[in-house]
């Protein structure tokens, strides 16, 4: 099915034919011609005739030119088959810690030790590609606190963009609380009834304007709930001079003040002290009972004006060769009158 964008530029179709009709014409004045010799007057008068037998036909061309100029100028394109969007889903905020503790090599992924933003981004990966049919938002936070991806139905783009991410590069502390403000001022503008955010950190609130408490507070106004993940293992064995020791990795990870957070909004808190935790976290997220949302629909749409401007193209083309011809034929007579 073809439509057009501009339909009315088809109102312009007999502009050409105005200027004719408007336009004042010129009286043609009759000049003295002295003609040598009679066979020259009888080349001169049929070579009028054929220039006006040839007017009529020479006007189809620039009919048709304007014509093509005029449709190409309407923006025809093609309409496709109409595209239902996902019509359940939650707008879904991730708020990642990338800080400087995100490096400590307390995991495992495949027997080999790992960082936690490795398998941070391991599991994330596949917990986007199951929320098709949600809006997902990212937010990474350091010292400070970062929009990396508004809330859009392309979780591909989101997981490009958790890849992408490196530890520091928002900073080296923790700024719990203007992460989850954030995420709050992202989705203030959706249905309340599907605002959830999944905050994942590894250690305490030690930067950043607003405290995570009182976030939470805030959050609980605008009905957002927030589900906490605290990453990091409980023991971990570090070389020293003396030997190897066992260390608490995550000594600094403040769990009562996530808790607290989750327990506000109506979320859980989780704790994560492997990979595999850490999945069974995100499978139990992956629960959430859709949101039923007022249906959404798209059709594509493709634009063939290219066509019709190449036609006008091609017949400029030809215009041009048939006002040489004439002008060359013009330029024979003359000689022939020298």
């Amino acid at each position: 099915m073809i439509d057009w964008h501009w339909p009315w530029a088809f109102f312009l179709l007999p502009l050409p034919l105005l200027f004719f009709w408007i336009l004042p014409k010129v009286k043609q004045q009759e000049a003295a011609l002295k003609v040598p010799s009679l066979a020259l007057w009888q080349t001169s008068t049929q070579s009028a005739q054929i220039h006006t037998q040839r007017t009529w036909p020479s006007l189809i061309l620039p009919a048709v030119l304007w014509l093509a100029l005029l449709t190409a100028l309407a923006r025809p394109h093609i309409l496709g088959d109409i595209v239902e969007m996902p019509t359940s889903g939650r707008d879904l905020m991730l708020a990642v810690d990338i800080s400087g503790s995100m490096a400590i090599e307390d995991m495992k992924w495949q027997d080999r030790p790992v960082n936690r933003l490795f398998t941070v981004k391991k599991v994330l990966n596949d917990f986007v590609s199951q929320r098709q049919g949600d809006r997902l938002g990212l937010v990474l936070f350091g010292s400070q606190a970062y929009l990396q991806a508004p809330l859009t139905f392309d979780w591909q783009t989101i997981q490009t963009l958790m890849n992408e991410a490196q530890i520091g590069l928002a900073g080296k502390k923790t700024a719990i609380g203007d992460a989850i403000g954030l995420t709050i001022k992202r989705l203030q503008s959706h249905p309340e009834q599907s605002r959830v955010v999944i905050l994942l950190t590894d250690g305490a609130n030690t930067a950043g304007e607003v405290e995570p408490l009182k976030a939470a507070e805030l959050a609980q106004q605008s009905n957002v709930k927030i589900y906490t993940v605290g990453l990091g293992a409980d023991a971990m064995e570090v070389a020293s001079f003396f030997g190897s020791r066992e260390v608490n990795p995550s000594r600094d990870l403040d769990e009562t003040t996530l808790q607290k957070m989750a327990d506000m909004t109506g979320g859980h808190y989780f704790r994560a002290r492997d990979s595999k935790e850490l999945e069974k976290i995100y499978d139990m997220i992956d629960q959430l009972e859709p949101t039923e949302k007022d249906p959404e629909i798209f059709r594509p749409q493709i634009n063939i004006y290219y066509w019709p401007l190449s036609i006008a193209l091609f017949i400029s083309f030809l215009i041009a060769l048939q006002a040489l011809g004439l002008f060359r034929y013009l330029t024979s007579i003359i000689r022939k009158a020298k």
